[in-house]
């Protein structure tokens, strides 16, 4: 190929005895959309943070536009033209849209002046690459999808020619998700190069030219997108072969668990999220609820887990009847024998600077197994935190590593183990497999099926309408804070999709 636009050769890096890339060789073609794919933990985020300087490779060397450059801070990386847009957006959310964009490009001490012309220039941007945001808006009251508009922003106005986006449809619906797709053909269709990282083997083959696969800090193959699909990929990946879909017997549900009447919950500004929301759940069965982001699941998990108060209804849980308009203590809740995976990994499951094993035990830490005396047994929760990471195939293998210092999709297994190794009677478990690989999704979803098997009663939560084909034995579509439809789960997508747009009844159906 002529100069690729971006090229690593012989990258290698390490983290004391962990070695995240080894020998890393990739040539991103310009004008290309390139997938970086990889089980959780294989060296793909290590691998961009070298593109992007915040971290140096121990050795090797990097190429932009065929020239040798040295990023020794991102800094270094915009200037030789790379943007990156991250999982975890790094915006200042009581900020507006304009002076996010400007913040570290100031260009001037007159702050109103460059405002101005930041202003001038966000205009084009939005116009040119159809990326409508009032830039006068504050960012913490735009929807997710806006705010990833904002990071894309940002790369643009600084002068990205090569794009990094890190797991870029995660908090995305699907109709945002199609939206960024479009904005990334249009910028290659430009001459712009897309470095897009996913766990979403379909948006790879939706979206790439070409994919690269890691595997255990090493790049194992290239393919043209074309010339590859799902199956051999998801091989690559994990290095055996993967089942792709879900292997369950018929449910047989008995007695119920979980039974909701009437629950209506507000948001902290007081906006009706979840209105007269009544469902039961029995032991031995899975009930979904699909639903586009923002339409209540969220705070319909909360309030069934004690987090947040709800204005009316009632919760019967394990025989207990509860009224969640008065202060419920989720420590309570979790002591009845219900587990909770939040959607949120990082604001609700998570202290990410508390090592791995202190994460593992968060929640139960009052568990006498864990206790020695008025102290915690440090040695206890590390025998219980390395007999997680065996089972649930945590990388790296350190219980003593902050968790800050894991990958998404390995944080998310922290999480999911400390919850489901509880043998709760009731799980209420949002996005499962947010962020995490291939392989891990199957896994979890073994996972999950084993335990509706073992009499458990479960209700999950997934913006992933395949997902909540798959696991669910019966499906409640929200919208609008409300129940619209049940349905089975050999419903057609189409009429699901109708549905979770708040198209009801026969025309629906139809």
């Amino acid at each position: 190929m002529p100069d690729p636009a971006i090229e690593l050769i012989d990258i290698d890096k390490s983290f004391g005895v962990v070695r995240a890339n080894k020998r890393i060789n990739l040539a991103v073609e310009r004008g290309t959309i390139h997938g970086i794919i990889g089980e959780n933990g294989a060296g793909k985020s290590t691998l961009m943070s070298i593109i992007y300087g915040f971290y140096q490779a121990d050795s090797g060397t990097i190429k932009v536009g065929g020239k040798t450059v040295d990023i020794s801070d991102p800094n270094a990386a915009i200037a030789a033209g790379i943007g990156m847009v991250h999982q975890h957006f790094m915006l200042v959310e009581n900020f507006t849209v304009v002076e996010n964009v400007m913040l570290g490009a100031e260009q001037s001490p007159l702050l109103f002046s460059g405002i101005a012309r930041v202003r001038a220039e966000l205009k084009r941007l939005e116009r040119d690459h159809s990326l409508d945001v009032d830039p006068d808006a504050i960012v913490e009251e735009l929807p997710v999808g806006r705010q990833q508009r904002v990071e894309i922003l940002k790369a643009l106005y600084r002068g990205a020619d090569i794009l990094i986006l890190d797991e870029p449809t995660g908090v995305l619906t699907p109709a945002e998700a199609d939206h960024l797709f479009a904005v990334l053909r249009q910028l290659r269709d430009e001459g712009k190069t897309i470095i897009l990282i996913t766990h979403k083997l379909r948006e790879i083959m939706a979206i790439t030219d070409n994919v690269s696969v890691m595997r255990q800090g090493e790049m194992v193959a290239t393919r043209r997108t074309a010339d590859t699909d799902v199956a051999e990929l998801a091989e690559l990946m994990v290095g055996r072969r993967v089942l792709l879909t879900v292997d369950k017997a018929p449910a047989a549900p008995r007695d119920v668990k979980l039974s909701v009447t009437g629950l209506t919950v507000r948001d902290r500004r007081g906006v009706v999220m979840v209105e007269d929301v009544s469902f039961d759940v029995k032991a031995g069965e899975i009930v979904g609820i699909a639903g586009v982001a923002g339409n209540g699941q969220s705070e319909l998990l909360e309030a069934l887990a004690g987090i947040r108060r709800a204005e009316s209804g009632r919760i019967a849980m394990l025989g207990r009847d509860i009224d969640p308009s008065q202060e419920v203590d989720p420590a309570e809740i979790r002591r009845m024998g219900c587990a909770h995976v939040p959607e949120d990994r990082h604001h609700m499951g998570l202290v990410l600077p508390f090592e791995e094993n202190e994460n593992a035990i968060l929640g139960y830490q009052g568990d006498p197994r864990f206790a020695k005396g008025p102290l915690l047994d440090r040695d206890a929760m590390r025998r219980d935190a390395e007999a997680k990471i065996k089972a649930y195939d945590i990388r790296p293998p350190d219980c003593r590593l902050k968790t800050s210092n894991f990958s998404g999709g390995n944080q998310q297994k922290i999480v999911l183990a400390r919850e489901m190794e509880r043998d709760p009677d009731v799980l209420l478990i949002g996005q499962p497999t947010r962020g995490v690989d291939v392989g891990a999704i199957e896994f979890i979803h073994r996972r999950i099926i084993e335990m509706r098997d073992a009499g458990k009663a479960i209700l999950l939560v997934s913006v992933e309408l395949d997902e909540i084909r798959a696991l669910s034995d019966r499906i409640l579509v929200m919208f609008a804070g409300r129940i619209v439809g049940e349905r089975s789960p050999d419903a057609g997508e189409g009429e699901l999709g109708l549905l979770m747009a708040g198209i009801e009844g026969q025309e629906a159906a139809e």
